[in-house]
This record gives structure tokens, C-alpha cells and sequence, in this order.
């Protein structure tokens, strides 16, 4: 045996790939080009058809997953409500929570119209339904008598039962042990089945999770080489054996671009001990696909354990790797792991799947506004995509061994005319694969027509961990217009159900597609353009702007520098409220296009100046974008005149116009965004703005003015002071030319600046504001811990918990508490605290050491009244820092006041939410408020009790978009109106109504003209 090969990953990191976000059409032509003008699909439609046509003759029994979605489609309220029911209730440990979501997800759908046109047992599955309806209170109902608890719990009982039949469709065994039990009887009627086991549904949250994983999988492993059909692998080799496909995110709860330093420490190893396993045994062992985000991770990763693998176990050939055809780069995926193996002078399976995380992706190139989709966003060109790659794989087959999962007989037809047109037989050249529980009935007949072995995808586990991740994989993936669901409908023509994706693919290219990030708004407004930070290309400009960050020299105002601000801005006030609307529009909308195009310079300065994240800073810099152009566009529509209903004869029309001098009194948490927000929508309404930022942040402030000024505001209508709140924003709010003050910060100052106002002479100045919060987040037993960690994670640590919207009280019901406060814990120790300008940092410093000592002290006086829940490690001696903490309270009335950063206070509940969100509402605050329920009654009752500005459900509770969730709350929590929200630009301005009476000069002619 040679000496071992470093497990490292490549350094610096590099793109193996093409760009993920180019224009869809490029991608598909490569896919084009790769297939060649030659390919029959008529052939195809040949080979195939019969097939369907025996399906249909002897379709599934109901059960199967192909009938049961056929009779209940997931497009349909019944068919959602089942899959729901079957992600959720088997985690559900308390009898009345899960009474309560059996009734809201059967009461949201009609199982009494169902017709059951599939045959008795269908009938009688839609009647057993309907009736059992009876039985289930209604959603949001009050408490139920005896008889009809009684007979809910016989039908909570029942559905479990029914659920655990349906997760026998999913899963192939509870234990490895089982599964492969399973398989050998499945292989006594097909004995060409290969299978390979999938231990695992969610990846890893916690360091506990990774080495319960890891030792599941060893285990399996083991098993596997043990049993009859692992040792026939020593003699046909790992293709022609048994086993399994692992997730790296299950491996270590870090897998993470950013986190490479970590991968390599952490990861690689235990990869390699699973790796080193399975070539011991001669078995296969796959990478299973990840997000996008992952992929060119997954390939250093992948490459760094086959140079291993070259020096140690140069003559295995059951190294694989997952590729999603949905994604863009698949066809680059295909030909780089052909280059590695030829490099090496390996040999690896490849398993080509069409994917399994559409709607995630796509989503999320929404939300962080990138320039393009990583995914196809029509079926028919990840179809092209998939016939593309299978000949690719094909053409390599000297060095990969090709492994088709699909369940569409076009797909398995047009692979059988590729291969026999490249000389690739069946078996010895490639295999098919489909998913446990689907598409036996297609393979059933494509097994007699002699196309290769087949291999099943075979997930195990229990059934309460693995169905709520299936289901959701399935409820992510099941349109109607899939191949499986339209398989068995008779009015689907069988030319219909294999038509080609070549010509389905140039028709759609006729037709308008799905919309771009970047017009996700409609014309009315562009969508901020963002960075993927886990894109090499994309993170490299900021990286270089952070280095290069210089923060301007802002002098300080003093009282003569105020007083001569406000009289130059009353001054300019005149002039700049007298520009049509269009034009003060049109300034805001070449500022947000300039700000743009320096987002990464922007991002240097608050990296630099307000410590942030990279992350974060790219989220703020878009917001501010956001915001210059969502005023601008409300301005255009709100703000124009107005013409009145009225008599005859008369004119009425509402005008509305800037107030005066307008003071903005910004935070240093959002230096950037809400500063400009408050500035822009000032301006827009037609006032002047004294500008007053932070102390701690005057430089970002600074650049933001200049840049405004160069978009064309004024510089008598936009003026910048720079000092203490107690002497220049005191100064400010005193002034008697203030015609208004907008203020974001604490309750306490908003509650000061209040009283200046109304202590004035003159006019009564309106103040908008919005300060803290003591922010809650109820968690029932039926949300999915892994999300709820996700979640809160974000909520409470993000930004160094230095968010009025963070999260700072959890409330969890007592019967889920403990596992989801000890996987809670197992997060947080996996945050990483340091330098903002690192990316790998989770949580970075402090604002400044002032604010240190104030947390500081909490947290001390916390550690004497509360349980420690759990504690990030600390970082060596990095100023200013406080680790996130999480700490158990007795009852949520122990919660008096905010702590501005990481600390998150913990409180157990039963009984009724309601009593949970009246306590709430009780301390006074309303900013956010966020809900984990799969009990979409429940969520929309306790949305309607909270006094809460913003509601989150099932999601974190930061982050609001401009526009899209309108940011405010009430009570202690501010005055509204919401910013980025349609009420906000009115509070900047006063109201003036004409009234001309026409009929003084000559009356309403167009009246006159109409005759009597």
C-alpha cells in the first residue's frame, strides 16, 4: 500500500465550474449542442408506449404512491392535507396538539365531494375520511365535549396508523437491519434488484447529531459486507452489489462554503473512515447531492477523498457522486468528475437524478436577489438537461459507471436509445435506479424488455424522522405535470405523456418564463441585485473592498453648526418641495442605481466601520437599494394629486406636500439601510432633511449623503450632523424650524424626544417611531425541531443579536422542550464568533465597549437568577465580544427589559398558546413575533390575538423586505406607519385640498354640451 495522499481540499479555492447564474438559454443550448441534431424521439415514443399502456392495464393497488397521489394530487386541498398530515403528526408526542392538527388539516378539505372513480377501496378510504371529520372539532374550535374527544382520539389513533402504513411506501426499514431484510424478499421476485440504503432524512444540526450519523452509517456499512449480498460483491464488484448514499450535511453541521477551514478539519475525516469501509468491502458508496450552494464544495470534497482513494484503494471502483440535472452547471458537474477519474485513473458511479430541491432554489435566488436562477425553471429543459448529461455519462463510460434514477418511462426509453447508439450495454455499462415505493409499475415492464439491472434507492430509518423529510421532497417536487401523476390518468394520451422534451423545451422558449430575480416586483420597481457569497466569482469584489475599506473623517457639529444647517435647510425647503413629484422620484431612483454599483465598497465601509458580517452587510446595502426605489415608486402613486368627487360645477382636488425640515435620527445597528430609508422618504415627499446618524457610524452616513447629492438632491435640502444625541439631536428636536422628526433607536429616547415636542411652542410636530422589542417566538409540537433550531439561530445570534426584530424570548411546549433545547445547545456551540472581515465568522463583535459592559452586566445578573441552557465557546481575545447565550426562565413575566445582543431567554409552556400570546402582549411590546405550528388555524388565531406589528410563521423573524414585509410595531414598540410599507410617505406629509367653483365662470361646459 502506498503512503496515504494529504485529505486536503484545494488552495486557494478556485470555480471548477461555469458561472451558476448565466442566462438559462445558454445553459440549454450547451445541453443541445451536447445531444446533437440526430436524436429520434419517435423511436422513443416506440419504445416506450408500451409500457404506459401495461401500467395502465394493471395499474398499482391504492396504497402504492403512484395510485394514492393519482387519487389525491397534491395539487388539491385533499391530497396537501394528507401529505401534510403525514409530515407532521408522527412527531406530535401530546394527544391534544395532535387532535388539533388532524382536524385543521382534514377540515380544509372536502372529503365528502370526493367521488373515489379509482375503484372500492378508494371509495371507502374517501367515505372512512369524511366520516371521521365528524368526529374532529372544528379548526379553532372551542374545548369539545367527552363523547367528542373520545372520538378523536379514536381517530388521531386511526390516521397514525394509516400514516405508519404510508411511511412503509417511503421507507424500506426501520433499521438496517430490517431494510436489508426487506430487500432480500423483494429480490426473490426481482433478483436484478440492487439496493442503495439511505440511513438519513434531515443533515445535521449539532456536533451529537454528525457522530450519531456517522456511527449509523459505519454500522450500515458493516451490515451491508456481512450479509449474502455484500459478500457477492468480492466477486461482481461494487456495481453489481448492494450499498449506500450518504449526505455530507449529515457528517458535520458546518457543510458550508464559508466554513472550508472546518470541512477540512472536520469533515474530511469522517468521510474518509466511511470511504476507507466500503473499499475494504469491495461495496459502492455514494455522495448524495446537496443544495446549490454546496456544489462546489461537494466536488473539492469528492476530489480530495479520490486522490486518497488512488494512493490506497487505486483498483475500487464504487466511488460515486450525485448529480441533479435541474441544476444549470449539471452537464460541467458530469464532465468534471469524468476529468478527476481520468486524472486519477479511477473508475466512479455516478447517479444522475433530476433533483429534489426546486422550489428551495429557486426561492432563495429570489430572496437574495441574484442575477439568475441555478436551476432550470421549466420541467422540459431539466429534462433536455437530464438526456444531456445520460450522454455524457454514456460517452465516459471508460471511467464512470452511469446510474439512471427515474420514474418516466420517456426518460428510461430515450436512455435505451442512447446507449445502444453509443454500443453501452445494459448492466455492464450502466444501471437504472428508481426511489423506493415509486415507479415499480414502469419498472416492472422495463425489466422484461431486458434494460439493465435496476437499483432502489431505499431510505431507512424511523419512520417520524424520515417521512417529514420525504414528504417535504415530494410536496417540493409534485406538480401535476410530473410523469408519475398524469401515468396512471387514462385522459392522458400516451403521445401527451411522451411528448418530447427537446420540442416542449423550444415551444417554452416561445413563451414567457419564469420571473427573474430582478423583476420579482413587476415594472413598477427592480429588485435589489445581491451577491451569492458562496460563489467564489461573486464574494471576491467584496473581499477586495474590505481589504482596500478606508472609513471617512466625519467632523462634529456643534450648536452654532445646527443652527446654521436648519436655517440653510428651511431655506432650501422652499425650492426643493416646489420639484415635481416625478423629478424628486427620478433623484431617489439614480441614487439606488449608484448605491448598486457600489455595493461593494459600501460593504467595506460597514464591515469596517459597524462590524459586521459580509452577509449582512450585502443584505443592508440592498435594503437601502430597496428602499430608494420602493419611495420612489410610492411617491409616483401615492403622493400625486388627486382629483374628488364632487358636485357640479366644482373642482376638488388633494394635494400633498412636504412639511418643512424634516429631522432623521438613525441607529447604528442599520447605519446604512434605515438611515437611508428615512432620509429618501423624507426627501420624496418634499421636505428637507436634517440627517443626524449614529455616533458610532457617521462615515457610512457620510458617504450615503455625497451619494445623494450626486444623484441630484440639493445640498440645501439634504444636510449631514454628526454628533452626540444628548447636544446635536437634542438640538434638533428643539429647533423650532423642525417640522417633523423620524427616530429609530430605544424606547427610552423615542419616549424623550416625544416629551421635547410636545413641550414646544408652535406647531405640534408629528414623530415616527420605531424602537425595540421584547421579540417571542411559540414553538407547539408540531413544528420540526431542525427548523425551529434554524430558526432561532438566525433570529437570536444573527448580526450579534444587534436587531430590534431579534429574537429574545422563546416559548416551547413542554413535551418537545427537552430535545429541542439539547439540540438548541449542540447549535450554538457550533457558531463560530470572531472578525467580521472573516467569512467564516457567524457572530461578530459588539458595537463598541460601552455596549459590551452594559450585556455584559445582564448576562451576569442572568447567570444568577436562571438556567444555562447553553454558551458558544469564546473566541481569544477578540474586544467587545459577547457569545451568544441562551438561558432558562421560570415564566415569561421574568422578562423585564431587552438586552441588545446575543441572548436569548428560554420558557417552557402548556396548555392553550393563547394564554402564552396574552402574556406576551402583556409586556407592552409589538415589534415581531414569530410561530412554529403545522396548525394553520392555530397560526392564523394567535396572528390575530398578537398585538404584534410583524407575524412570522414557520421562519425566522428578521430580515423584513422593503415592500414585501413592512417593518413596525406598536404598543412599546413604536408609532408607525410601517416602513417599506404603502402608509409610511403620508406621515412626511401635510394635506392640502382645492375647491374651485367653476360654475363662477361659465359653469361645467361638458354638462352644458350633454343637453337636458
Amino acid at each position: 500500500m502506498t503512503t496515504a495522499a494529504p485529505l486536503t481540499l484545494p488552495r486557494p479555492p478556485h470555480a471548477r465550474l461555469p458561472f451558476p447564474y448565466r442566462p438559462e438559454a445558454q445553459a440549454l443550448a450547451g445541453c443541445r449542442e451536447r445531444l446533437g441534431r440526430g436524436f429520434d424521439w419517435s423511436a422513443v415514443v416506440q419504445r416506450a408506449r408500451p409500457w404506459v399502456q401495461a401500467v395502465r392495464e394493471h395499474p398499482a393497488p391504492f396504497w402504492a404512491m403512484e395510485s394514492l397521489l393519482k387519487e389525491y394530487p397534491i395539487s388539491s386541498a385533499e391530497g396537501l392535507a394528507l401529505m401534510r398530515l403525514a409530515e407532521a403528526l408522527l412527531r406530535v408526542p401530546d394527544v391534544e396538539t395532535a387532535i388539533a392538527l388532524t382536524a385543521d388539516q382534514l377540515g380544509r378539505a372536502d372529503f365528502d365531494a370526493h367521488d373515489g372513480s379509482q375503484g372500492l377501496l378508494a371509495r371507502l378510504s374517501a367515505t372512512a375520511i369524511a366520516m371521521s371529520k365528524s368526529f374532529l372539532p372544528e379548526a379553532g374550535a372551542s374545548e369539545p365535549g367527552l363523547m367528542q374527544r373520545l372520538g378523536a382520539r379514536t381517530v388521531v389513533a386511526a390516521t397514525l396508523r394509516a400514516i405508519q402504513l404510508l411511511g412503509r411506501q417511503f421507507v424500506l426499514g426501520r433499521t438496517i437491519d430490517e431494510a436489508m431484510g426487506e430487500a432480500d424478499s423483494q429480490r426473490r421476485a426481482q433478483p436484478r434488484l440492487r439496493f442503495s440504503y439511505d440511513m438519513l432524512g434531515e443533515g445535521a444540526r449539532t456536533e451529537h447529531d454528525a457522530e450519531r450519523y456517522l456511527a449509523a452509517y459505519a454500522g450500515a456499512i458493516r451490515a451491508i459486507a456481512a450479509s449474502a449480498s455484500g459478500r457477492s460483491a468480492l466477486q461482481d464488484g461494487p456495481t453489481g452489489a448492494d450499498g449506500i448514499s450518504i449526505k455530507l450535511s449529515a457528517l458535520f453541521s458546518r457543510y458550508e462554503e464559508l466554513q472550508r477551514e472546518r470541512v477540512e478539519a472536520e469533515l474530511l475525516p469522517r468521510v474518509w473512515q466511511l470511504v476507507a469501509l466500503a473499499a475494504e468491502a469491495n461495496l459502492n458508496l455514494t455522495i448524495d447531492a446537496e443544495e446549490v450552494d454546496r456544489l462546489e464544495l461537494s466536488l473539492d470534497v469528492f476530489e480530495a477523498l479520490a486522490r486518497r482513494i488512488a494512493a490506497q484503494y487505486p483498483r475500487w471502483a464504487g466511488f460515486g457522486l450525485a448529480v441533479q440535472a435541474y441544476q444549470t452547471r449539471a452537464l460541467g458537474v458530469v464532465d468534471e468528475v469524468a476529468r478527476i477519474a481520468r486524472t486519477l485513473n479511477l473508475r466512479f458511479m455516478v447517479r444522475l437524478v433530476k433533483g429534489a430541491y426546486w422550489d428551495g432554489e429557486v426561492k432563495r435566488a429570489q430572496e437574495l436577489g441574484l442575477v439568475g436562477y441555478p436551476v432550470y425553471t421549466r420541467k422540459a429543459h431539466t429534462d433536455v438537461s437530464y438526456l444531456a448529461c445520460a450522454k455524457a455519462l454514456l460517452e465516459a463510460r471508460d471511467v464512470l459507471y452511469p446510474q439512471f434514477a427515474t420514474h418516466n418511462a420517456g426518460t428510461i426509453g430515450a436512455i435505451d436509445q442512447l446507449a445502444r447508439g453509443l454500443g453501452a450495454l445494459p448492466d455492464t455499462h450502466f444501471e437504472m435506479q428508481r426511489l423506493h415505493g415509486m415507479g415499480d409499475g414502469v419498472y416492472r415492464e422495463v425489466l422484461k424488455d431486458g434494460i439493465g439491472a435496476l437499483r432502489v434507492y431505499a431510505p431507512v430509518g424511523e419512520h417520524r424522522d424520515l417521512l417529514a423529510y420525504l414528504v417535504r421532497r415530494l410536496l417540493e417536487n409534485g406538480a401535476n405535470s410530473s410523469f408519475v401523476h398524469q401515468l396512471a390518468d387514462p385522459r392522458v394520451m400516451p403521445e401527451e405523456l411522451l411528448a418530447s422534451p427537446l420540442a416542449l423545451a423550444h415551444a417554452g422558449e416561445q413563451a414567457e418564463g419564469l420571473t427573474l430575480p430582478a423583476q420579482l416586483y413587476g415594472v413598477a420597481r427592480r429588485n435589489s441585485v445581491g451577491v451569492d457569497i458562496s460563489c467564489l466569482a461573486q464574494r471576491a469584489p467584496l473581499e477586495a473592498a474590505v481589504a482596500l475599506a478606508q472609513v471617512p473623517a466625519v467632523p462634529l457639529a456643534d450648536a452654532a453648526a445646527v443652527d446654521a444647517a436648519m436655517a440653510r435647510l428651511q431655506t432650501g425647503f422652499e425650492g426643493w418641495n416646489a420639484r415635481p413629484l416625478a423629478e424628486r422620484a427620478a433623484v431617489l431612483e439614480r441614487a439606488a442605481d449608484a448605491l448598486e454599483g457600489r455595493l461593494p465598497e459600501f460593504c467595506g465601509l460597514l464591515v469596517t466601520e459597524a462590524r459586521k458580517t459580509l452577509g449582512d452587510c450585502v443584505a443592508e446595502v440592498r435594503e437601502a437599494v430597496d428602499f430608494c426605489r420602493y419611495y420612489a415608486q410610492q411617491a409616483r402613486t401615492r403622493l400625486a394629486e388627486q382629483e374628488l368627487p364632487g358636485p357640479t360645477g366644482e373642482r376638488n382636488t388633494l394635494r400633498l406636500h412636504g412639511r418643512g425640515v424634516f429631522v432623521c435620527i438613525s441607529p447604528w445597528n442599520f447605519p446604512l439601510a434605515i438611515f437611508a430609508g428615512q432620509v429618501v422618504a423624507a426627501l420624496v415627499a418634499g421636505n428637507s432633511v436634517a440627517a443626524k446618524p449614529a455616533e458610532q457610524t457617521p462615515g457610512v452616513a457620510r458617504r450615503m449623503v455625497e451619494l445623494l447629492h450626486e444623484a441630484g438632491v440639493p445640498t440645501d435640502a439634504l444636510v449631514l450632523l454628526h454628533g452626540p444625541g444628548e447636544t446635536v439631536g437634542a438640538a434638533l428636536v428643539a429647533d423650532a424650524r423642525t417640522a417633523g422628526v423620524c427616530f429609530t433607536g430605544s424606547t427610552a429616547v423615542a419616549r424623550h424626544i416625544n416629551r421635547a415636542l410636545a413641550a414646544k411652542d408652535g406647531p405640534i410636530v408629528p414623530l415616527i417611531a420605531e424602537t425595540g422589542g421584547l421579540n417571542a417566538m411559540l414553538v407547539d409540537s408540531t413544528a420540526l425541531p431542525e427548523q425551529v433550531v434554524d430558526a432561532v439561530v438566525q433570529s437570536a445570534f444573527r448580526s450579534a443579536g444587534q436587531r430590534c426584530s431579534a429574537l429574545r424570548l422563546l416559548c416551547v411546549h413542554e413535551s418537545i422542550a427537552d430535545g429541542l433545547l439539547e439540540m438548541l445547545a449542540g447549535a450554538m456551540r457550533e457558531l463560530r464568533v470572531g472578525d467580521p472581515a472573516r467569512l467564516d465568522t457567524d457572530v461578530g463583535p459588539l458595537i463598541d465597549a460601552e455596549a459590551h459592559a452594559a450585556i455584559a452586566a445582564q448576562v451576569q445578573r442572568l447567570r444568577g437568577q436562571a438556567r444555562l441552557i447553553a454558551e458558544t465557546p469564546a473566541p481569544q481575545a477578540l474586544p467587545d465580544t459577547q457569545t451568544p447565550v441562551a438561558f432558562e426562565l421560570q415564566h415569561i413575566g421574568q422578562l423585564t427589559s431587552e438586552i441588545f445582543g446575543p441572548v436569548l431567554h428560554v420558557v417552557r409552556w402548556g396548555g392553550a398558546p393563547e394564554d402564552v400570546v396574552q402574556q406576551v402582549n402583556a409586556l407592552g411590546y409589538g415589534l415581531t413575533f414569530g410561530l412554529q405550528t403545522r396548525i394553520d388555524s392555530r397560526a392564523e388565531r394567535l396572528a390575530h390575538l398578537a398585538r404584534i406589528g410583524n407575524v412570522y410563521v414557520n421562519r425566522n423573524t428578521i430580515g423584513a423586505v422593503v415592500g414585501v414585509q413592512p417593518f413596525g410595531g406598536e404598543g412599546l414598540s413604536g408609532t408607525g406607519p410601517k416602513a417599506g410599507g404603502p402608509h409610511y410617505l403620508y406621515r412626511f406629509c401635510a394635506e392640502q385640498t382645492l375647491t374651485v367653483n367653476t360654475a363662477a365662470a361659465g359653469g361645467n361646459a361638458a354638462l352644458l354640451a350633454g343637453g337636458h
